[in-house]
């Protein structure tokens, strides 16, 4: 599991006049309808930032996220995993989020990830684009980097890049990113050992893809989290390299 659901990022909360948020639902190719919430700041619209959520889906955690984007000067899109097999909606603490991603597919993610670009992209074709996830979410992040999307970027707290339930594994997809990776670590994380983060470091170095892998020593899986107080440091250095990753490549 990432994230309880009372979890909040460790950030300070946006004031209510500097961005706006509104519930969505978008529509996937393949005809999929799934809810999203869009955020949106009020200076002059700069790139964009589709969030994956970990495990069980759009909760408050990244709606929440969504608005830091916004006040950053980033418009942003939350969206849900589940709107095949859950229907349309946010997922709350007793949601059974455990049956509903087993039955989640790569392809369903890569088209509901296409949705949300096309849909931040519909002022602007040429607009960047990045992708950012946690756990869950932090793989499919770096996927998105190889589906095509024409991201400017794709992000990843402490996703696994040998996630063993992948039809192919983010490690052995690097030959075909398109764009800059940035991944964010816990180094007191036992489901993703170091081996693993060096050896997807390696490989993306081998592949020639941007990129910068950042491992917090001592910080566990989902660290980045108002929660956790003693990560506090940790949290507000992968902020500031989150944001430094979105002002290089925009």
């Amino acid at each position: 599991m990432c994230f309880e659901p009372s979890a909040l990022p460790p950030l300070p909360p946006v004031s209510g006049g500097s961005v706006s948020q509104r519930d969505l639902v978008l529509e996937a190719q393949d005809g999929n309808r799934f809810a999203a919430v869009e955020a949106t700041g009020f200076n002059e619209p700069g790139s964009g930032v589709v969030v994956l959520p970990d495990v069980r889906g759009l909760f408050r955690f990244y709606e929440e996220l969504a608005s830091q984007f916004a006040a950053q000067g980033y418009d942003s899109v939350a969206i849900d995993y589940f709107g095949r097999t859950a229907g349309v909606g946010k997922r709350g603490s007793e949601f059974p989020y455990s049956g509903h991603v087993a039955k989640v597919t790569f392809e369903g993610v890569r088209a509901d990830v296409a949705a949300a670009v096309a849909h931040l992209r519909l002022d602007d074709p040429q607009r960047k684009v990045f992708t950012v996830g946690f756990c869950f979410g932090g793989s499919n992040s770096w996927h998105q980097a190889a589906n095509g999307h024409g991201l400017a970027g794709a992000i990843g707290f402490y996703g696994n890049p040998n996630r063993l339930d992948d039809p192919t594994p983010v490690i052995e997809r690097v030959y075909d990113m398109e764009c800059p990776i940035l991944g964010l670590m816990g180094g007191n994380d036992p489901g993703i050992p170091a081996e693993v983060i060096e050896r997807f470091d390696a490989a993306l170095a081998t592949a020639g893809v941007a990129h910068e892998i950042v491992t917090y020593p001592g910080a566990p899986h989902s660290f980045f989290d108002r929660a956790y107080d003693q990560y506090r440091e940790e949290s507000e250095d992968a902020w500031k390299r989150v944001l430094e990753f979105l002002s290089t490549h925009s």
